[in-house]
C-alpha cells in the first residue's frame, strides 16, 4: 500500500485551523483578564499566525485572484447579520430616536466617502477606483463590535447611543451600493453624466432603494402573520423554530433582487418590522439567539480566512493605503461622524462615541468583491490591500475598546429600553 498512514490533507488542516483560532480568539480574552471584548481582531491575528506564517499551511483563497468566494460568503453573512440587527431594536418611535441615525446618514456618510476618494485620488488611483474605494469603506458593520448595539429583543439597552449605531449600521449596508454602481458606471462608462446620469439617480439612487424598503415591510408582516396568527391554534411561533424566520430573509433577500431592489435594506427592514410583529412574544428572543450564533459563526470563519489571506496581499500595502485606513478610522469618520450629531440631544462624549465607532467589517468585502466581479479592476491588489487594512485596524481599536467605552458612555441617562 503506497498511501501513507498519516495524510495530512490541506482541506482538514484548514478546518482544524479555523476551529482552533475560534476557540482561541473567544477563550483568551477571558483568562487573561476576564473580560470578552470582541473577538474579531484576535480571529484576523489568528487567521495570519496559523495560515499565513506557519510553514505548510495550505494558503487561503487570495481575494484578489478569487473575488467569487468572498462575495458569496461575505453576502450571506451580512443579510444574516442584518436581519439579526433589525430584530434587536425594540421600538422604532420616540421623540428624536432617529435624528442621529438620520444625520450620520445623510450628513456624515456622503462626507466620508468624498473625502476618501479624494485621498485615494491624491494616493494615485484611477477616479472610478477611488469612488469605488470610498464607497466600499462606507458601510459600518452590522456585527463586528456587538458591544456598541442595543441589547437582545426585551433586555433593554436601548440608550441613544446604541441606537444610532446599531441603526446606521443596519441601513448604511443597503446604502452605500448606489456608489458602488457608481464606481462601476465611471469605470466602464467614464464621466459623461448625459449618457447615464438620469438612470443611476432614477434606477440605482431611488427606484432599488425604494424596492427595497417596501419589499422588508411586506416580507416583515407576511412573516409575522404567518408566525404568530395563521394558523392562530397552532402558529409557527409557538415551535421555537428559528429556521423559519432565517428561511423568510432568504427568501426576502432573494425577491427583493430579483426584482432589482437592494436585498441588504429589505432584511433590515424586514427584522425591524417582523420585530413590531407580537412585539411581546418570547419567540422574539430565542429567534434573536438562533440568528446571532448563526451570523456569529459565518463572521468568524470569515475573519479567520480573511487573517490567512493577508500574506497574498502584504505586496500591494504600502504607506498610501496605510494612511487611508489611518485616515478614515482616527480622523475622517470621527470628523465628520461629530459634524453630523451637531445640534442632536447628544451630549458631546456620547457624540464622540458615535462619531468615533464606524466599525469597517464584512459589508467592505462584499462590496469589494462583488465589483471585482463586474468589472476588470486595474487596481484590485491595492483596493483589497487598503480595505483588508482598514478592517483590521478597525476591528482591534474599536473592538477591544468598545464595551467599556459604550457603557461609560451610555451611563448617562441609564440604558433606556422604554
Amino acid at each position: 500500500m503506497d498511501k501513507p498512514l498519516f495524510e495530512f490533507a490541506p482541506y482538514h488542516i484548514l478546518m482544524a485551523g479555523c476551529g482552533l483560532v475560534i476557540i482561541v480568539a473567544y477563550w483568551l480574552p477571558r483568562w487573561i483578564s476576564g473580560k470578552e471584548p470582541a473577538a474579531s481582531g484576535l480571529l484576523i491575528i489568528g487567521g495570519l499566525a496559523v495560515f499565513g506564517i506557519l510553514p505548510g499551511v495550505p494558503q487561503v483563497f487570495s481575494p484578489v485572484n478569487r473575488p467569487g468566494f468572498w462575495e458569496l460568503a461575505s453576502e450571506f453573512a451580512v443579510i444574516i447579520a442584518l436581519f439579526g440587527t433589525g430584530i434587536r431594536i425594540d421600538r422604532i418611535t420616540g421623540k428624536g430616536l432617529w435624528t442621529p441615525t438620520v444625520r450620520l446618514l445623510a450628513i456624515a456618510m456622503p462626507l466620508c466617502m468624498i473625502a476618501v476618494a479624494a485621498i485615494g485620488v491624491g494616493a494615485g488611483l484611477a477616479l472610478g477606483s477611488a469612488i469605488l474605494l470610498a464607497a466600499v469603506l462606507a458601510p459600518t458593520d452590522p456585527v463586528l463590535a456587538a458591544d456598541v448595539q442595543v441589547g437582545a429583543p426585551l433586555k433593554g439597552k436601548e440608550h441613544p447611543v446604541r441606537f444610532a449605531l446599531t441603526a446606521e449600521a443596519g441601513l448604511n449596508d443597503g446604502l452605500a451600493f448606489p456608489f458602488v454602481y457608481l464606481a462601476i458606471i465611471v469605470v466602464t462608462m467614464g464621466m459623461d453624466l448625459s449618457a447615464w446620469g438620469w438612470e443611476w439617480l432614477g434606477f440605482y439612487l431611488v427606484y432599488k432603494i425604494a424596492v427595497g424598503v417596501i419589499a422588508g415591510v411586506v416580507a416583515g408582516k407576511l412573516l409575522g402573520g404567518a408566525l404568530f396568527s395563521f394558523p392562530r391554534d397552532n402558529p409557527l411561533a409557538e415551535t421555537g423554530s428559528g429556521v423559519i424566520a432565517m428561511a423568510g430573509v432568504l427568501f426576502t433577500y432573494g425577491m427583493t433582487e430579483l426584482f432589482e431592489g437592494y436585498g441588504f435594506i429589505a432584511a433590515f427592514v424586514m427584522g425591524v418590522v417582523l420585530r413590531l410583529q407580537e412585539h411581546e412574544h418570547e419567540f422574539h428572543g430565542r429567534l434573536h439567539s438562533f440568528s446571532e450564533a448563526l451570523e456569529h459563526a459565518v463572521t468568524a470563519i470569515l475573519l479567520v480566512l480573511l487573517g490567512g489571506a493577508i500574506p497574498d496581499l502584504l505586496p500591494y500595502l504600502g504607506w498610501r493605503e496605510a494612511i487611508i485606513g489611518v485616515a478614515l478610522i482616527f480622523v475622517i469618520r470621527p470628523a465628520f461622524g461629530m459634524l453630523s450629531l451637531l445640534g442632536t440631544s447628544l451630549s458631546v462624549k456620547q457624540r464622540g462615541v458615535v462619531a468615533f465607532y464606524g466599525v469597517r467589517g464584512m459589508g467592505s468585502i462584499y462590496y469589494l468583491a462583488y465589483a471585482a466581479g463586474q468589472i476588470d479592476l486595474q487596481d484590485s491588489g491595492h483596493l483589497w490591500a487598503t480595505v483588508t487594512f482598514a478592517i483590521v485596524l478597525s476591528t482591534v481599536v474599536h473592538g477591544f475598546s468598545a464595551g467599556s467605552v459604550v457603557s461609560a458612555a451610555t451611563v448617562e441617562g441609564g440604558e433606556r429600553a422604554e
